[in-house]
């Protein structure tokens, strides 16, 4: 005998398929974290400039693994405490996945806490080792080099191609620009080019009268800061004013036009290593018009490396069809992944398994080309 369907269970089976169709395609938030307030604000809205390009795109093509990406935006001011508060609100709020932080001395401790509670993190900027160094990480990831990768780039261009007398290493005593200073002071080292001057300046001050004093006293003929784009635009300028013509030389972290916006024409010839230029990638095309589409710049450090980030973690959900950060942490150690920086691939350590520094020299109106 012929059941009879009632109007109501027609609707509840609507129902049902909908819900059905729902559990594949739920709103996943991946939150943003870095400075938006502070003088290294420049720096988080390059990883925010990525990383909403990122979540664009992959929301407008389907989403990650059928799974809309939303981003939050968190400020850590590039502060090691701020960060930690960051960290712990992300936690408490359910929030799964990280691009950031971006200065190393926030994302050091922040990490912890996502090591700890299942959290994955994607740092598009932090190049301290001491964030994956002997440890074997399982949710911490990074898109860009180490310092023991960048150090030795910018050392073997000092002593190749620069061959300094005497050369000043100096750094702001933070664990991102002193521990570089220190990798390229050893560089050095080895290779016998004389070191006269390793000295700590301290972030945040106005005057380095003290410091340039003793590079004329010396005669330094070579300067290698490790540290940010505040600190080297003074050392630029007030060296100039001092009368103190020698090169300096900078990481990623003084790759800032507001390193010109502070010292003027002395920010001429300054050299600095930098991740390759991937925006000039013809494979890039149609990412740098998704960044020009949103009035976006696309030409610093983190945009495209913030943009792999968040690539890397919707391939792992698509590849895994889960937004579990267990599963997806696991994909992303075990897979390779196509990118607008290329093919990435990771460690145990959550380290690329290679990433090339470039040396760049700098130019007074805020560009730059490859050093010869």
């Amino acid at each position: 005998m012929q059941s009879r369907i009632r109007p109501h269970s027609i609707a509840a089976a609507a129902a049902l398929a909908i819900l059905g169709l729902s559990a594949h395609a739920d709103t996943v938030k991946i939150a943003i974290a870095g400075p938006s307030s502070g003088a290294l604000a420049q720096y988080g809205d390059m990883v925010k400039a990525g990383a909403l390009t990122a979540i664009e795109q992959i929301n407008a093509a389907g989403g990650a693994g059928g799974n809309t990406l939303e981003p939050v935006l968190l400020d850590d001011a590039c502060e090691p405490k701020q960060a930690v508060a960051v960290a712990n609100k992300i936690v408490s709020q359910g929030i799964k996945f990280v691009i950031g932080h971006v200065c190393s001395g926030s994302t050091i401790p922040s990490a912890e806490i996502y090591e700890n509670e299942g959290v994955v993190m994607v740092t598009p900027s932090a190049t301290a080792p001491q964030l994956t160094e002997g440890k074997k990480r399982k949710f911490i990831f990074r898109t860009i080099g180490r310092d023991d990768q960048q150090g030795p780039a910018a050392a073997q261009y000092i002593i190749a191609k620069v061959k300094p007398k005497k050369v000043a290493v100096l750094h702001d005593k933070q664990s991102y620009g002193q521990g570089i200073a220190s990798i390229v002071k050893k560089a050095l080292d080895t290779a016998k080019v004389p070191v006269v001057l390793f000295e700590g300046i301290n972030a945040g001050d106005s005057d380095y009268s003290a410091v340039i004093t003793k590079l004329k006293s010396l005669g330094v003929d070579f300067v290698y800061f490790g540290g940010y784009h505040p600190e080297m635009a003074l050392l630029l300028r007030q060296a100039n004013e001092q009368g103190v013509k020698v090169t300096f030389m900078g990481p990623e972290g003084v790759g800032n036009k507001d390193v010109t916006a502070i010292a003027g024409a002395a920010s001429e010839g300054m050299l600095l290593t930098l991740p390759a230029d991937f925006s000039t990638d013809p494979a890039n095309a149609a990412v740098v018009r998704a960044f020009a589409d949103k009035q976006r710049d696309v030409n610093g450090p983190f945009q495209l490396t913030a943009y792999a980030g968040v690539k890397i973690i919707a391939d792992a959900m698509a590849g895994t069809k889960s937004a579990d950060p267990a599963k997806v942490a696991d994909f992303m150690h075990k897979n390779p992944f196509q990118t607008p920086i290329g093919t990435v691939g990771y460690d145990a350590q959550g380290d690329l398994k290679s990433f090339k520094f470039v040396v760049f020299t700098w130019h007074k109106d805020a560009t730059k080309t490859a050093a010869d």
